[in-house]
């Protein structure tokens, strides 16, 4: 659906080159939640700017659906951003307008019949959940209820894709999940590709199917939320994992004590998670444990759980027990041995 190829950015700034994206290759989906996250500054908004040329890349190519936006002329452009819908930090309606107003102002600039605008505006009022409040003024809504207000427009037009530009980061914690859960909501009811910038992972492990974790300009990893969620390989992502973990970081410190035992974190993705694996696999090979730490949570709509183990075994018996666990399909990785 959305392809960029060796996408850059470059500008200037005070006398000097700034590089803003570098070398960016990205792959969305056709109906997929895809999220981008990273630290202010990373390039994220200029990055998801890039996907409708509201910032047009130094280099490189940006492809949606099929179309090379970047070979457009600037009335094919304008065409073309029809079927790319945009939601914003801060909203951005027009004061002036009502609710009503706001949602329909983009068929009015794409000259749609009356009667068609009408239809359209009560069926996206529906959507969003805003029925008793289609007549009031963005100074009479809440945070929420104008985030709903700019979803409504972004989608007015019937478009492909929506980009969401950090559109929860201006609300509390519960309305942020009502808005998320509303996005999802349109994924799956609509189909529509929804790419979306942020720099909470909250907000990716919620919704997201695949996220690409941005550093200076740069994709320093990417893959499904729950791989990169649960075995993070670079320091970025494991910042921004650390901000929602739910297991403390296991103390690295000496093993006095610890003679014949052996700490492992293990990992259960999908529905073993609810399965009595690690009991089974213990009384098998005849070890004993004990649990020191655990969760269990969801990633979008993927269940997984985390254990600190501590088995009463070293040496080969604990290396065959912890292959025992791997047949399984359970990631363990070894944190001390006694």
């Amino acid at each position: 659906m959305i392809q960029l190829k060796q996408i850059s950015k470059t500008y200037a700034s005070g006398g000097r080159l700034v590089h803003a994206l570098k070398d960016i290759q990205l792959h969305v989906t056709k109906g997929e939640i895809f999220g981008i996250i990273g630290h202010s500054g990373a390039g994220k908004s200029t990055l998801i700017r890039t996907i409708n040329l509201l910032e047009r890349p130094s280099t490189g190519q940006v492809v949606v659906d099929g179309v090379d936006m970047t070979a457009l002329s600037q009335s094919k452009l304008q065409e073309e951003r029809r079927s790319i819908g945009m939601i914003f930090q801060h909203f951005n309606l027009l004061s002036s307008l009502t609710v009503r107003e706001n949602i329909a102002f983009p068929l009015r600039l794409a000259k749609r019949p009356k009667d068609a605008v009408k239809r359209r505006v009560d069926e996206l009022i529906g959507l969003v959940g805003l029925q008793e409040h289609a007549d009031k003024f963005p100074a009479q809504l809440s945070g929420g209820q104008k985030q709903r207000v700019g979803i409504a427009r972004a989608l007015a037009t019937d478009p492909k894709v929506l980009l969401c530009d950090e559109a929860t980061s201006a609300l509390d914690p519960q309305t942020t999940q009502s808005i998320l859960s509303l996005l999802l909501e349109i994924n799956r009811r609509l189909h529509i590709t929804i790419v979306l910038i942020t720099h909470e992972m909250q907000v990716i492990r919620s919704i997201c199917d695949r996220v690409a974790v941005l550093d200076s300009g740069e994709i320093v990893e990417t893959g499904l939320v729950a791989d990169v969620f649960l075995k993070p390989q670079h320091r970025t992502t494991r910042d921004f994992v650390a901000q929602v973990s739910e297991l403390p970081e296991i103390a690295q410190g000496s093993t006095d004590g610890m003679s014949g035992r052996t700490q492992v974190r293990i990992t259960f993705i999908g529905e073993q998670t609810y399965e009595p694996v690690l009991y089974h696999t213990m009384k098998e090979k005849n070890v004993p444990f004990a649990i020191l730490q655990g969760t269990i949570s969801r990633l979008k709509d993927v269940p997984y759980g985390q254990l600190v183990v501590e088995l009463h075994a070293s040496g080969g018996e604990a290396e065959r027990t912890i292959a025992a666990l791997r047949e399984q399909g359970l990631d363990v990785e070894v944190l001390k041995h006694g």
